[in-house]
Parts: structure tokens; sequence; C-alpha cells
């Protein structure tokens, strides 16, 4: 039976803390007693005009929240718990929320929709629910039904679209759907509310227009009022229609031929002079022409033009009146924005755009912007030399660098002098355009760089004289630091170049990461991330000494954040955020220096103090310094070996405590990893952790809370643990096995159609491969025995991932060394069974050794000579 539980709900928003917390408990208990009753409440509630606006609208979220959740398991459960509810009780709500839709309250009609929404997400799929697309409907349909209940049902309909399926309707409902939306969006409709509803709801509903897209006839007549929905008088319809245009640029490029000069028309006019959100979604649907012209490009088959959809070289055609479009955008600076990373305006949008199309037509946009930037970069008027900076700095990725490299070595002086410029914004946006030019154009290793040993040092001079420059510049002469050192990367005799001024680098990334005035910007993380590209690319036969020396002066500002005064939970983030900064240049350190015999012992030395250091970290309990401070360890561990064992007593309270930690998946994930490193160095000295250290792995395999991400980390751990432990991991070999089983038949049942889980599957499938890899060759010398019986499950996964489509490489290499690893553990006697697979075998080998790969070529060189020693023996 139903309560009223509006006193319950008005108290839960009290500012008495006390009044509060007992309304909370109040309506939990009540939840947890009786949940359909509870639900039942709260859509009466929701319901019933005359309540007060607060207990409704929280009535509203309590009822969506007890249908959805972000977590993936958590809704599940939600899912489950619904569709476990009487349908008694299921009807009454529905017609509850479904009468709501008429509410006088707009509060009450928005909450209604998205409930309604929630419950079609999980009914409408198993056709529980056939009558709600109709009973919508008649809203639209109906002789003289006030605005209010159209305008709730279309947003309804537009939310009940973005929740389901374009598969869970048939076309008949997909046609009535898109009648009402379109006939709401007419210009004849006099409540702006409803256009406004109708076109968002149309957004929402293209996916399912895919039938009515193929025909000429319902496509113009969709088309047509889409466009002269962009005209209308309100604003918000007019961005409402723009933003449907974006969505159909991605979802129909291949039809949209006949009606681009017109949409060229009316994204020229809104971008000249309309409202900026009215612009901004006009100048995104050219971006998003970019992308998807940029995708087919990628996609084109060479010399052959062959793709699925036809390559209608939209941009191309539009070039020479939509580059000047965008051009003028970029004049249209806001005076703050250099100050706040996440401003988004006509500048920027333009900007973008620019940037996609140079990357869409190359060397042809080169000539149509550099007029531009020519006649506007020694301008007096700011706004004109930032924009021509802005330009020239969009277009460097895209055309040849024979197109480029005259433009860019003239443009390099005149953009080392304009970081000198009197105006925050030209210099902001040069030091930008300078990391592109690093980025884009500077590659010694390949052969092209615009970095000479004759400009280097007056680049470097420059550079590191504008890390002193307003905080805001500096963390983008960062970015261009971190590019130029990138450049020398494996860069042989070049890379000798940048070894003179490495120290002076070194020191001025130092300080500016010591700066104090860089408030809330990024400044000091992006000098530490700069410094520890700038240790990474180095050569070190000739840096290993400045390195070294800053290795102390690193360790000595990591114990110093120990003496930091914490008086708030801000005091705290920041000791965090500098501990996980410091932690990161450790481990760059550290692999660095400890990766290379020679260099190795000074590594060695220090290992005490380090290792004192990162326990000393973890004290603070921050999850970012977790992070760093176990990936800094899992480093350190490769560069010690079996020295590592003697930190494991103190280090292993730690790890288990990674190990557990499923609110903070991707510290749970790095613990995983550095338990892999650990392996690899102490080999069996490990054996006295692994008792728990599996438990715990196990314990997060079963677990439903943790994040699926870290669950392929897990199996190949355990490969790891095996092959350091060997014949010892008998004892965890049957749980193991189990679990590996079980993950590859969650594999066979992914869906393939969606680009996560299909990427999820791979790292899966890659990961139990690892995993048997690793045991094989731990049991090889002794308990190979152990794996006979699960070998013909084996070589059936194996046989099954060779089918997949498309396949990944990097899945079916780490299968084939399986297949390899088996024959060499258990050689003759999998005689017969390498026979009864040999057709798939065979021609899977085959593939291998014709590849082009040397790496695949090799392992299946490898397998085929380990299959044909055990098919010989016996």
């Amino acid at each position: 039976m139903a309560m009223d539980i509006t006193q319950f709900l008005l108290s839960a928003q009290s500012a008495n803390a006390a009044e509060r917390t007992d309304a909370e408990s109040k309506l939990k208990q009540f939840q947890e007693q009786n949940r359909p009753a509870f639900l039942l409440s709260l859509s009466i509630e929701l319901s019933t005009d005359g309540k007060p606006n607060e207990s409704r609208s929280l009535a509203g979220i309590i009822l969506k929240n007890s249908l959805d959740a972000k977590d993936a398991t958590m809704k599940e459960y939600l899912v489950q718990q619904w569709g476990g509810t009487d349908i008694t009780y299921k009807s009454q709500i529905k017609g509850l929320l479904l009468n709501t839709l008429g509410s006088s309250v707009h509060e009450a009609r928005h909450a209604a929709s998205q409930v309604i929404a929630k419950i079609a997400s999980i009914e409408i799929p198993k056709k529980a629910w056939p009558e709600l697309v109709g009973t919508l409907l008649l809203n639209m349909t109906e002789q003289d039904k006030p605005a209010t209940l159209k305008q709730a049902t279309l947003e309804t309909l537009g939310y009940v679209c973005e929740e389901i399926s374009h598969n869970d309707l048939v076309q008949d409902e997909v046609n009535s759907v898109l009648t009402a939306v379109v006939q709401g969006m007419n210009g004849a409709e006099q409540s702006v509310n409803v256009r406004l509803a109708a076109t968002r709801a149309l957004n929402n509903a293209l996916d399912f227009a895919q039938t009515n897209f193929q025909n000429e006839m319902e496509r113009n007549f969709i088309m047509k009022v889409v466009c002269e929905t962009a005209m209308a008088e309100d604003t918000l319809i007019r961005q409402a229609a723009f933003e449907c245009l974006v969505s159909i640029a991605s979802m129909y490029y291949d039809v949209l031929e006949p009606y681009m000069q017109t949409i060229f028309q009316l994204t020229a006019n809104a971008v000249k002079g309309d409202e900026e959100g009215v612009a901004l979604q006009a100048i995104e649907f050219w971006s998003s022409i970019c992308d998807e012209e940029i995708e087919l490009q990628d996609y084109e088959v060479p010399d052959s033009g062959d793709s699925e959809v036809p390559h209608s070289h939209f941009i191309e055609k539009a070039l020479s009146s939509l580059v000047p479009m965008l051009l003028e955008t970029l004049l249209k600076q806001d005076e703050d924005q250099d100050q706040d990373d996440g401003i988004w305006n006509i500048a920027m949008a333009g900007g973008t755009c620019l940037c996609l199309v140079a990357r869409t037509v190359g060397d042809a946009i080169v000539p149509l912007v550099m007029p531009f930037v020519e006649s506007n970069i020694s301008k007096s008027d700011w706004r004109s030399r930032e924009a021509a900076t802005y330009a020239f700095g969009s277009i460097l990725e895209g055309p040849s660098i024979e197109k480029l490299s005259p433009m860019v070595n003239t443009g390099l002086v005149f953009l080392l002098h304009a970081m000198k410029d009197e105006n925050s914004h030209v210099k902001d946006t040069t030091a930008w355009t300078l990391s592109r030019i690093f980025e884009l154009l500077h590659s010694p290793a390949t052969g092209f760089s615009v970095i000479t040993q004759a400009n280097l040092p007056q680049v470097i001079e420059v550079l590191l004289g504008s890390l002193r420059d307003a905080p805001h510049i500096s963390e983008k002469v960062c970015g261009a630091i971190y590019y130029l050192a990138q450049g020398y990367e494996d860069a042989g005799a070049s890379s000798s170049l940048l070894t003179q001024h490495l120290l002076n680098i070194i020191k001025c990334l130092v300080e500016t990461a010591d700066r104090t005035d860089g408030g809330d910007s990024k400044l000091r993380s992006s000098a530490y991330e700069t410094l520890n590209e700038v240790v990474r690319c180095s050569n070190l036969e000739e840096s290993s000494q400045i390195i070294a020396q800053l290795l102390p002066a690193i360790m000595s500002k990591l114990a110093k954040t120990a003496e930091l005064q914490i008086g708030s939970s801000d005091d705290r983030e920041k000791q965090g955020d500098l501990q996980a900064s410091l932690c990161g240049v450790l481990q760059v350190i550290i692999q660095k220096l400890g990766g290379v015999e020679q260099t190795k012992p000074v590594i060695l030395q220090a290992a005490d103090q380090i290792m004192m250091l990162f326990l000393m970290v973890f004290g603070c309990r921050s999850s970012t310094v977790h992070e760093e401070a176990m990936l800094a360890i899992g480093a350190l561990a490769y560069a010690t070996g079996q020295g590592f064992v003697k930190y494991m007593q103190e280090f292993y309270k730690y790890l288990e405590m990674g190990l557990q930690n499923f609110e903070e998946y991707q510290v749970c994930s790095i613990s995983v990893g550095v338990v892999g490193d650990i392996c690899r160095a102490l080999d069996d000295k490990v054996l006295p952790y692994c008792d728990g250290i599996m438990t715990l792995l196990l314990k997060d395999l079963s677990s439903g809370e943790l994040h699926r991400s870290v669950k392929p980390p897990i199996f190949s751990c355990f490969g790891d643990i095996a092959l350091a432990i060997g014949e010892h991991f008998e004892k965890y070999f049957q749980y193991v096995v189990q679990m590996m089983q079980g993950a590859a038949e969650v594999c066979a049942k992914l869906d393939n159609t969606d680009e996560e889980m299909m990427e999820y599957g791979n790292q899966l499938r890659r990961s139990i491969f690892e995993a048997y890899s690793g045991i094989l060759q731990g049991f090889k010398n002794t308990k190979a025995d152990l794996i006979l019986p699960h070998a013909p499950h084996m070589l059936q996964f194996i046989a099954l991932v060779s089918k997949d489509q498309p396949r990944d490489e990097t899945v079916i290499k780490a299968a084939v060394a399986v297949l390899g690893d088996l024959a060499d553990a258990l050689g003759p006697k999998l005689k017969v069974l390498f026979q009864e697979h040999s057709n798939w075998i065979d021609e899977l080998l085959r593939e291998f050794l014709q590849s082009d790969d040397e790496q695949l070529k090799e392992t299946g060189l490898w397998t085929q000579g380990m299959i044909g020693r055990a098919l010989q023996s016996g």
C-alpha cells in the first residue's frame, strides 16, 4: 500500500542536518521494506498537482535513480529489481507517469518524461510496454490537447529514442514518431516550446530514420523542415535545428549532396550574424563533415577509391568560400580566453574547424590561408595578430612537408620574435603554434626538421626566457619544449644538438615547477611532464651525468613534501599533486638510468632512500599519489631485480591496499601491473607473498564491483606469477584455469558490433593467452601433465579466435604463441589432438609465414617447429 511521503521528501531537503538525516533514513527504510509501494508513493507524489514543487522534484529524481545508474553492475541490479516488481504496481506507476505529462507544473512534466524513458529503456527491448509509443502519439493527434502536454510528450519521445536502440521499434512506429515530431517542428505550430521540444526530439530520433533517409521523398521533406526550422525566430529553436544538421552530417553523409548549397548558405548566415550558440553549431556542421571525409580518406583503398560510402568531397568543393568564413571567425576572440582552458567560443571553434579542413584537403588550404596570415600578422590591433598566428598554427597538419617547409622556415623567426609581443593573447597563441611546429615538423630521425644547428640556440633562448612569462603562456611554452625534446628521441647524432642545452633546460623547468604564481593553472604539472619528456628523450651516453645530478634534487623535493603544513583538504590535495608529479619524475629517471648496465649503479646506490620516500608517500593515502608511486615502484623493481626482495615486507601492505582498491580502479589496475613487475624482478623469491597476492587477485576477478577494465591485466598477471614460481603455481592452477575458461566463454558472447565491447573482448582474449603462455612455460619441466586435460579447451578457444572478424593482430599472435607453448610443454602427448585440428592450424600458420610482419613470421616459424617436433616424436 502506498503512503503519503510528502513530509519525508521535504525534510530530506531541510537546512537542518539532523532533520535531513532522519528523513533520508526513513525514506531508505521505506524503500528497503517495500520497494514497489515506495516507487508507487513517489509516482503519486510526482503526479499530484497541489503537492509542493520541492517534494515532487525530489520524487522524480529518486524514481529516476531507482531505475538507472552510471555503474554497470548497479544498473543491472536496478533493472532486475524493476523486472521483478509486481505487474499491478508497474501498471499503476506507468499510468501515473503518463498522466503527469499533462501537469501544469513544468518541472513535474520534465521529471516524468525522464522516468518514462528510463522504464522504456528496460521494457521496450523486451516488448514489455508495446502500447507506450501509441499512447504518446495520441497526445499529439487528438484535438484540443494543450501545448504543455504536446511539449512534454515530444520531450518524452526524444528521451525514449535516446534510451533505446533503433532496432527496438518497428518501421510503422518509427514513421508515426517522425510524423509527430516533424509536425511539431512545423512553422504553423504556434507554441515555441512545442517547436523546440519537437526539434530536440528529432535530433534524438535521427538514428531511427535510416529507412526514411533512404527514401528520397521522405528525406526531402525532413531536410526541408530542418532547414526551415534553422531560420525560426527563436534562438534556441535555430540552435536545436543546427544540432540536427550536425547529427545528419555524421549519420547521413552519403545522401547530403542535394542539400549542401542550402546548408552552406544557412551556416554562412549563422556564422556571420547569429547568436553565438547558433553560430557554434553551424561551424560544428562543417567540422562533422571534415570528420566524415577524413575517415573516408583513412579507409579508402589506395588507387581504387573503393569505400562503402562514396566520398563526395564537400570540403574541397566549398573550400574557396568556407575558408574565408572560418578565417573571419578567428577575429572574434574573447578578452579573457587565454586565461581559461575550458572556454569555447566562435574563434576557438573556427580554428578547430580550420585544423580539420587542413587535414581533409591538404596542400589546397595553404594559398587560401597565407594571404590572411601575411596581411594580419603585423597589424597594430592585437586581434589581427593573434588571429593570423592562430590561422598559421591551424594548417600545419595535412599539407605536405614540401608545401609547408618554405613558409614555416620563414615564419619560425617571426614567431620567435612574437614571443616578446606586448599582448598576452598573441604570446599565448604563438607558443601554441611553436609547439605545433615542433610536434609536426621536427623529426630528425626521419630526416626532416625545421630546427637546425644554426637556429636551435635562438629557439632555446626564446623558449627558456618565455618560461618566466605569465603562467598560461609559460604552460604553452612547456608544451613547445616537450615536442622539441621529443623530436630528438632516437635521432642519432642530431640528438647531440640538444645535449649542450640540457642542463639549462632542466634547471629552467625545475624553477618553473617551483613557481608560486600558477594559481589553479596546470603550470606545475606541465613543467614536470615536460621535464619527464626531456629526460626520457635525451641521449643517455652524453646526458647520464646530468640526469644523475637531477636524481638527488628530485628526491630532496619529495622528502620536503612531508613537511608541508596541511590545514585543509585543499592543502592535502595540493601536497598529493606535487608528490604525484615528483614520483613521476623519479620513475622516468629510474627507467632511463636503470635500463642500461653502465648507469644502473646510480639507481642501485640510491634505491634504499628512493624506496623510503615512496613508502612515505603511501602514508598520504591520496589516490593520485598512490598511482604514481606504484608506477615508480614498478620501475624500481625492474632496475633492482632480485635486490628488491628486501623491500617486500614493508611494501606488501600497500600492494595489498592497492589490489583491494575497487573504488579507484586505476590504482587497482596499476597495482596488478606492479605485481607483474615484481614477479619478473624476483622470480621465485616472490613465493612467500604469492598466497596473499593470489587470494586478492582471485577475489578481484570474482567481484561484480570492480571495473571490468582491471580484469584482463589480472589474467596476464597470473602468467607472470606462474612464470616466476614455476611448479609452485600448482596449488592455484585449478582455480585459475576455471576462471580462464569462464572468461573465454564470456568472450564468445560479447557484442562485436559495439566498438568498446570489441576492444574489451580483445584485451580479455589477449590476456587469457598471456596467462596460458606463462603457465605452460612455468610448468614445462615438471608439471606439464596438469595442463593435459585442458588442452582440448585451449585449442577450441584458439580455433574460435582464429575465425574472429575483424581479427586483432596482437590477439592472434598471442594465440599462436600459446599453440607453440602447448607443443613445447606437452610434445608427443598432443600428437593426436594436433592431427585432429591440423586443417585450421596449418592454415593459420601458413598465414603467419606469409605475413610481411617480421614478428608474426617469427612466431609462426617457432610454433610450426614446435608442432612439427611434437608430431614426429612418440
